[in-house]
């Protein structure tokens, strides 16, 4: 039995298809909330559901089952004001988690987030040590609160202390494919703009505010979905696999390459259209992210990640411009 928080959200309801399909047995944590979220889990079958509040409890009754909990489950809102509950959904229920897989012996595979590495002037490399860590310093409430698990993991291993054991953090860049409907505005640039493309309508990026940058030349590591999949899935097959790792391309791109896959994938001409940036992101905007994947590479994992054209034509085609758009 494998246990996926966040199994109804984003990458965790990815995570719920591709071992589905499989045909192991998978128990859903999540909240489902009243939104269409529960349409990312109605393609495959699912054990359980069981709620956020009632997973400890749960996994002490249900011990002898479990091979491994995949916790995708966060607040990610970058936004969110307040930071006690960031705080306590984020690094509290990780750390929770990294308890009981040690405790009683289960493999743990957990989100972290590429927001961990701040404005990037530290780099990008996922390098594990207490020293690297330390040097990091993210941007929001939601960056900190994964980069505080990060640190504290890194820490115990220094000490010799208990982990699970297999004990694996993920990086993950910028993320996007199907599943992600129900996010509104923390749906990736491709979903939120699809159906304007569609209709022949200009798409909106934000000038630069940089000479070395121009506009829509912004720099940002885009990652499909499914290659975050393949990375958990290589995991659980190697389990002895443990550490912090990048996930993203490799790649770094530029809102207007994406601008003109997500255009070229509906067959319609590029109409973009620049606009201002507003205030409250200036500060904390970032203009390049790129993950370094040498660890990863070095850890056994030689898949060749999907190109930002090639991602982004299969969602179009496969997800978004089909009936049930739903993995």
């Amino acid at each position: 039995m494998y246990v996926v928080t966040g199994g109804a959200g984003f990458i965790g309801s990815n995570v719920v298809a591709a071992l589905s399909h499989r045909g192991h047995e998978v128990v859903v944590c999540d909240w489902l909330r009243n939104d269409d979220r529960w349409r990312n889990l109605a393609n495959h079958e699912i054990s359980d559901v069981v709620l956020p509040e009632a997973l400890l409890p749960w996994l002490n009754q249900q011990a002898g089952l479990v091979e491994a909990v995949i916790h995708m489950g966060a607040n990610a809102s970058t936004t969110e004001p307040d930071v006690d509950l960031v705080y306590r959904q984020n690094t509290r229920a990780t750390l929770d988690l990294v308890r009981w897989c040690t405790d009683n012996g289960k493999r743990l595979i957990y989100a972290s987030s590429a927001a961990t590495y701040g404005d990037g002037g530290a780099g990008f490399d996922d390098d594990p040590s207490c020293e690297a860590l330390g040097k990091l310093q993210p941007l929001n409430a939601y960056g900190w609160s994964k980069h505080v698990v990060d640190r504290r993991v890194a820490r115990m291993q220094r000490l010799g202390q208990p982990l699970p054991p297999q004990c694996v953090g993920l990086k993950f860049f910028n993320v996007y494919g199907p599943n992600e409907y129900h996010k509104g505005s923390m749906m990736s640039v491709v979903a939120r703009n699809f159906a304007g493309v569609r209709r022949g309508e200009s798409m909106r990026l934000f000038r630069s505010l940089r000479p070395d940058y121009a506009d829509g030349g912004q720099l940002r590591d885009f990652v499909y979905v499914k290659d975050c999949v393949d990375v958990i899935l290589w995991l659980l097959d190697n389990s002895r696999i443990c550490g912090l790792f990048n996930v993203g391309s490799g790649v770094a791109r530029s809102w207007l390459d994406l601008a003109n896959a997500l255009f070229a994938a509906n067959d319609r001409p590029p109409s973009i259209e620049f606009i201002d940036m507003p205030s409250q992101l200036m500060a904390n905007y970032q203009y390049f992210t790129e993950a370094r994947l040498e660890r990863l590479r070095a850890a056994g994992y030689q898949k060749p990640f999907t190109s930002l054209e090639a991602g982004i034509a299969d969602y179009v085609h496969n997800y978004l411009l089909m009936s049930n758009p739903y993995r």
